[in-house]
């Protein structure tokens, strides 16, 4: 365990608004941006209902004020992992975006490399806790 650093707890928050938008907006509003940005509707729902579970996990770690380190991590991670797979889904031709889902998809791949090198310097500012 650790003591969360305000810097990561903010980022943390950051995070879990971020998604929780994004979240609410692709699982209720799948249709219209498909539509607006021609990607798969399935993959807009999917995507959104993921996102709800995941802001709520950062939500949850973001209002505490120690937190398992590994768990930060995890969440360090899926962030880079979700970037990297963010452009490796517009290389790998499987979609075919507009200019808009282009430009919406290396938008929310750029603000997800963000939080994860957000988080990574806030874990490093965040201090151990002391055994009892």
């Amino acid at each position: 365990m650790i003591v969360a650093s305000t810097f990561l707890r903010r980022a943390l928050l950051a995070d879990a608004v971020f998604s929780g938008v994004a979240a609410l907006g692709f699982a209720f509003g799948a249709s219209t941006f498909a539509a607006l940005f021609n990607l798969p509707e399935a993959l807009l729902r999917e995507t959104g209902l993921f996102l709800i579970a995941y802001a709520a996990l950062v939500g949850w770690l973001a209002s505490r004020a120690a937190v398992a380190k590994a768990l930060v991590l995890l969440v360090v991670v899926g962030n880079a992992a979700w970037t990297v797979g963010s452009i490796a889904l517009l290389l790998s031709g499987a979609v075919s975006p507009n200019l808009a889902g282009q430009l919406m998809v290396v938008a929310q791949a750029i603000a997800t490399g963000v939080f994860a090198e957000l988080q990574y310097v806030g874990l490093r500012r965040s201090g151990s806790v002391a055994a009892a």
